[in-house]
């Protein structure tokens, strides 16, 4: 029994000694990079929903998936009797007010007359109260006649006054109406265009995400739209490391569409603001050189270059303990400092020398 205990003891030895020498590895000399993650999709450049400005039952579909569109062009039309009928009584509102314009110069006229005799009035009876104003200091009249003639004068003055008023107040009461009658109809025929829905600008035709018949609304996304044969990445990277993101920094992009194949991007906008609920930027980036076929929402993985360093003595990471020390001698525990790190090893930057033998620890 003894023996057997001597012999499992030494068997138990020299399978640690062997998973010691078999973990023993030595420091390389390379090129390390350090990277921040982020995820996204690929996008159109200037890719956009289309929505509707009006609600109603959509009646036409004029485009097809595929179609090359025009800045301007018309997409969808929805249901508008309602406001073709509002139109249609504010032109009419407009050409009576237009047709009125004769009546209204015709008044114009009839009031500068009066304005015109109310002036002539009130010039002579202004002369006339001068002129008694002189004989009643000579005390040529009575002070009850003086009292008429200076009563008519005020009255001729007052009703001058009036006249004027008038014909202001009529001038400016009808070119208001006549603009009312303008600026409805200008609104009712804005109105009506909206139940036209048109492209922004050029590009290419996405998607269409409604059919004829269906009831949409100013929340209701329509179509999919954006620049043909441009495309650019639309990234998030988390908060932790989005102050290390700047502009112009390289970017490498792999695709599921492309099967074990990178892609260089550069970092081109960054979004100054955190979405709240997956705490995440926004930033996007452009192909350095595009891939042969790329289509809209494609899903992408990146890791934005922060730093990069050649000819670095590199351990695997595995290989570090409690972020600073490595295992040397088999059991002596040394302090280091590191540098850059990627998802698999670590940079030495003091404390070890590439002839060196370091260990796992078990």
């Amino acid at each position: 029994m003894r023996l057997k205990a001597i012999v499992s003891v030494g068997v138990i030895l020299l399978l640690t000694a062997c998973k010691n020498d078999s973990s023993a590895i030595q420091p390389t000399v390379g090129s390390i990079t350090q990277s921040v993650y982020a995820s996204g999709i690929v996008k159109a450049d200037g890719q956009y929903i289309v929505y509707p400005s009006a609600s109603g039952v959509l009646q036409k579909i004029s485009v097809t998936v595929g179609d090359t569109i025009e800045s301007g062009q018309s997409l969808f039309e929805i249901d508008s009797d309602k406001a073709q009928l509002t139109t249609e009584s504010a032109r009419l509102a407009y050409q009576l007010s237009n047709e009125n314009n004769r009546y209204v110069q015709d008044k114009i006229a009839e009031l500068q007359l009066a304005v015109e005799n109310a002036k002539d009035k009130l010039k002579l009876d202004e002369s006339i109260y001068n002129r008694n104003v002189k004989v009643k200091d000579q005390g040529g009249i009575s002070e009850v006649d003086f009292e008429r003639v200076e009563l008519t004068y005020k009255s001729s003055k007052l009703a001058y006054e009036t006249a004027q008023k008038r014909l202001n107040q009529f001038r400016i009461q009808s070119k208001n109406e006549q603009s009312r009658s303008n600026v409805n109809l200008r609104l009712s025929e804005k109105s009506q265009s909206d139940f036209t829905v048109k492209s922004a600008f050029s590009g290419q035709l996405f998607d269409i995400l409604v059919e004829e018949g269906a009831l949409v609304s100013p929340q209701t996304p329509m179509a999919v739209i954006g620049k043909a044969n441009s495309f650019l990445l639309e990234l998030e990277v988390d908060e932790n490391d989005m102050v290390q993101v700047t502009i112009g920094q390289k970017v490498l992009v792999t695709m599921n569409s492309y099967k074990n194949q990178v892609f260089e991007a550069k970092v081109q906008k960054i979004y100054p603001i955190m979405d709240e609920r997956s705490r995440t930027f926004k930033i996007e980036a452009y192909f350095i050189k595009t891939p042969s076929k790329l289509y809209p929402n494609l899903t992408a993985e990146a890791n934005i270059i922060i730093r990069e360093k050649k000819q670095a003595i590199t351990i695997p990471k595995d290989y570090l303990i409690d972020k600073e020390y490595v295992l040397v001698n088999r059991n002596e525990k040394r302090k280091v400092k590191t540098g850059l790190s990627d998802y698999q090893k670590v940079e030495i930057v003091e404390g070890l020398k590439k002839d060196e033998t370091i260990y796992l620890k078990e």
